[in-house]
């Protein structure tokens, strides 16, 4: 490790995962910083600096065995694949361990809960609350109306700040503003100044610093934020590192304030801080236990993709008879639900999963609207732009500018400090019946619509053409067009939800697909693009219409943009895509209904998403489980339950020229869901740290993310209610398992290009099991490009290779 303070620090901070703002929220992986080592490394790391498991309770593990989900041979499996020295000998001596309750974590210490124990006072409390009265001003995204003035760089600011906060010394810490004021001007110098007072060692730098980080929750989560949003840009930006030189000036505040008292406790802790973090058989054993609840779930996938005829490979999904309808959504588990129901309803239609975003990368201006919105997955950058309305305005669109624009200076006025209090007095009595009928759920939400958006500036034809067959080619969907294909994108109606975003499409940085598949329908309906893909060997049949739509997901109602088509497409055809698309809403609300709350009807169900006060209007992605790239075929028929992310692939049409499709799904597709799953799964098994807490008692912060009541850390992840309905959990926190129908060469090799995603493979953070030409399960990637044969394989004596 690097002798330079900053470096050091830097690298601690990579640790930390970002925050992405409420307003546009991203699921993210909680444990990005530890892809490198594997769970059970994590989960001991996180018990020593922070008391924090990361794998779900010994107790919920037995459960699963009680009830015969996981079975003896799933433990054995999972006991003969662990990696560790540390792991038991047998099963017998495993499942002993099991029964037993897991060790108390014993974290070691900061200085600030060293002075607590000591002094009686409540210190590292008192610093998560300075410092986050302070950083909900500083770091503020328009929430507040009167915004705090910015002073420079974060460490300038705080200093700024601090010596004129006379809290710390009122509660007993005397000298803390001159304390501050004579800290070095530089964050680098404190830094270093710190090392030597603290008598810190290199060896210790790594987890000390990394606790300190913990406790500052959110904050240094959103920090780390912008240092990814900047690097994405090609810029760098030293935010985090300078929090922590803030939370550790606190530290050394409290240790020259306490003196001789701390001393023989701080170097006992300075000693467990220089010792390597090591595994213990208990957490061996805990990760064993983890992945042996995976291998049962994976067996009960085998079982049920298992049903196909032997002799019969799974059909290329070009080459069936020409579908009624085609129908593409994007592989958000919800859309398994209703994919399902449309293929009830109308077996001769073709449903296909494509990423929600639909391969354009957009920042979107809405109308009447100063704001950019990102609509494309936090991995990439966007390269399209788009604004709702095109380039002309007409009079009637004006209008609607005009109105906007009241409507938002209306909602300033009523909020500012010297007219809140008259507009409550006055038009007070004005608000009661909307109040009531939100109350009482009656109030309706439209689903998004409004103007057409348009590319601006327009792209060069050609590049329209390059943008419309790499869409085509990555989807699979090159022929066979049916008379309508839908591009339906998703988004939820929810309102007073702070965490609403997160309800959205994440492959469209939190907002609803509702413009990306516009655009796209756009795209694919101009003649001039579709004249130059006929060059390019992709022919659309004259009557062939693209569409788009949006799939609402808390009321799985449907909504057709066919005001966006310049000809208008069949009105007998869109009578009857309306009706089905009506027809499966209703199937899929009664399933959904079944694990709702008090759903007790499917009017019950939507009016959830008009009720202010409800805390669960929909469950989101809880239970997603896999991630399945194959055709269609391979999966149709089968119930996933809501579990599963589809992607369409067919391996045939992407051999070849290092199948640069497959190559798009391992780097794109299953990054997203994988931090999708593993955000589920940190707020499951560590609310504490890496869940948003409790619904109820919320309050918003600076737009970035909620206290739990009036103080404390703040709170990042996903809410309680979102993983647990009140008697039990909604989500059982599994890491994801990979399905993909395609030659074990092939995925290899893509691995082999792409290390840091071979990693989250290597050390099962994801589990990736590939598929033979009959659409079962067949062979179990294990590590650096090896595969074994499933063991429900090999009982039936099958090659299983795609390829």
């Amino acid at each position: 490790m690097s002798a330079d303070p900053m470096i050091i620090a830097d690298q601690v901070g990579r640790q930390i995962p970002p925050l992405w703002p409420l307003s546009a929220s991203v699921a993210v992986n909680p444990f990005m910083g530890q892809t490198h080592q594997t769970l059970a490394d994590t989960h001991a790391r996180l018990r020593r600096i922070g008391g924090i498991d990361a794998i779900a309770p010994r107790a919920w593990h037995c459960e699963q065995l009680d009830a015969a989900t996981m079975t003896e041979a799933d433990l054995l499996a999972a006991l003969m694949a662990s990696p560790h020295a540390e792991r038991p000998a047998d099963c017998e001596q495993l499942m002993a361990a099991a029964r037993q309750p897991r060790p108390a974590a014993e974290p070691t210490p900061t200085v600030a809960e060293l002075a607590r124990s000591i002094s009686g006072t409540d210190w590292p409390e008192i610093v998560e609350e300075r410092i986050g009265h302070w950083a909900g001003g500083y770091f503020d995204q328009g929430q507040a109306l009167w915004a705090a003035p910015r002073r420079g760089d974060t460490w300038t600011a705080f200093r700024s700040h601090a010596v004129h906060d006379l809290t710390p010394e009122i509660l007993g810490l005397t000298g803390f503003a001159r304390f501050v004021a004579d800290a070095p001007d530089r964050p680098g110098i404190y830094l270093q100044r710190a090392i030597e007072r603290l008598q810190l060692t290199p060896e210790m730098l790594p987890t000390y610093w990394h606790s300190l980080l913990l406790t500052l929750g959110g904050w240094a989560q959103y920090a780390r934020y912008q240092q990814w949003q900047a690097e994405l840009e090609g810029d760098t930006d030293s935010t985090l590192v300078e929090l922590l030189a803030i939370r550790l000036l606190w530290d050394e505040a409290l240790f020259t304030h306490y003196g001789d008292a701390l001393s023989a406790a701080w170097a006992d802790a300075r000693a467990r801080h220089a010792q390597p973090v090591t595994l213990s058989a208990d957490d061996v054993v805990d990760e064993i236990l983890q992945e042996a609840a995976e291998r049962a779930r994976q067996r009960q996938l085998a079982e049920a993709m298992g049903t196909t005829d032997d002799d019969t490979e799974s059909v290329p999904p070009n080459a069936a008879p020409r579908p009624a309808l085609q129908a593409a959504f994007c592989i958000d588990v919800r859309s398994e639900v209703f994919r399902r129901a449309l293929e009830q309803v109308v077996p001769a239609a073709q449903t296909m999963g494509f990423a929600g975003f639909f391969g354009v990368p957009v920042t979107h201006q809405g109308f009447a609207s100063d704001l950019q919105e990102s609509r494309l997955p936090a991995l990439l950058q966007p390269s399209l732009h788009s604004r709702a309305g095109g380039g002309g305005q007409d009079a009637a669109d004006t209008a609607r500018r005009h109105t906007a624009r009241a409507k938002r200076a209306w909602g300033r006025f009523k909020l500012a400090a010297v007219s809140s209090f008259a507009f409550v007095e006055a038009m007070g009595p004005v608000y009661i019946t909307r109040l009531a009928r939100e109350a009482l759920g009656i109030a309706d939400r439209p689903l998004p619509g409004g103007p057409t958006p348009h590319l601006t500036p327009l792209p060069a034809a050609r590049e329209r053409v390059d943008t419309a067959e790499t869409i085509l080619r990555a989807m699979s969907l090159t022929d066979g067009f049916a008379p309508l294909v839908l591009l339906m994108g998703h988004g939820a109606s929810v309102t007073n939800n702070p965490h609403g975003s997160a309800l959205q499409c994440g492959a469209c940085g939190g907002y609803a697909g509702d413009v990306n598949a516009r655009l796209l329908a756009g795209l694919l309906n101009d003649t001039s693009v579709r004249a130059g893909l006929k060059n390019r060997g992709i022919t659309f049949p004259e009557d062939t219409c693209f569409m788009a739509g949006l799939h609402d997901t808390t009321r799985d109602r449907v909504q057709l943009y066919d005001q966006d088509l310049e000809t208008a497409v069949d009105r007998d055809l869109l009578i009857r895509v309306q009706t089905w698309m009506a027809d499966a809403g209703e199937l899929a609300r009664t399933e959904r209904g079944r694990s709702l709350p008090h759903a007790e009807s499917t009017r019950a169900i939507e009016r959830r998403a008009r009720d202010w006060s409800e805390v669960r209007p929909e469950w989101g992605l809880a239970g997603c489980q896999m991630l399945i790239a194959a055709p269609r075929t391979v999966t149709r028929g089968i119930d996933l339950g809501g579990q599963a992310f589809l992607h369409d692939y067919d391996w045939r049409a992407d051999a070849g020229q290092d199948y640069p499709v497959l190559e798009l799904i391992l780097t794109a597709p299953v990054i997203v869901a994988s931090w999708i799953s593993l955000q589920y799964y940190g707020s499951a098994v560590a609310p504490a740290l890496f869940g948003a807490g409790n619904k109820l008692i919320h309050n918003i912060v600076g737009g970035i993310g909620v206290l739990e009541g009036n103080g404390g850390m703040l709170r990042t992840g996903l809410p309680w209610q979102s993983v647990h309905d009140g008697e039990g959990r909604r989500h059982d926190p599994l890491r994801l398992t990979v399905a993909i129908q395609a030659p074990k060469a092939a995925i290899s090799d893509t691995l082999a290009r792409h290390p840091s995603v071979q990693a989250l493979f290597d050390n099962r953070w994801l589990h990736l099991l590939a598929m033979d030409n009959q659409g079962r399960l067949a062979w179990r990637y294990t590590s650096d490009g090896q595969w074994s044969p499933m063991a429900h394989h090999l009982e039936g004596g099958h090659d299983g290779d795609a390829g």
